[in-house]
């Protein structure tokens, strides 16, 4: 995950943020914004960090948080074109031929 998918997917991730790191505070998470430089900075600043150890940490959560996506199923599951969750939608390429 690179600093422009932090940024938008910032509101989702800084609970997690939150959780690991739990001496950040809700101010320092509004301010960090999903900006990953300021994150570097907040976690030098509270848990004294030398900058390559802060990056490093913030390095592996976002290749542990990408990782945790990439093994989420997906919500429709392994569906046919054309199917929707709890409904049988025929399939609209074999539709013609009814």
């Amino acid at each position: 995950m690179n600093s422009d998918q932090l940024a938008g997917k910032w509101q989702q991730m800084k609970g997690e943020a939150k959780t690991r790191w739990g001496k950040l505070t809700d101010d320092d998470l509004m301010a960090i914004s999903g900006q990953k430089d300021k994150l570097i900075g907040k976690l030098q600043e509270r848990y004294g960090y030398a900058k390559e150890e802060a990056n490093r940490r913030v390095e592996e959560w976002l290749t542990s948080s990408k990782d945790q996506q990439n093994q989420q199923p997906n919500q429709q599951g392994n569906k046919q074109p054309g199917q929707q969750m709890g409904k049988n939608v025929p399939n609209e390429e074999y539709a013609h031929k009814r």
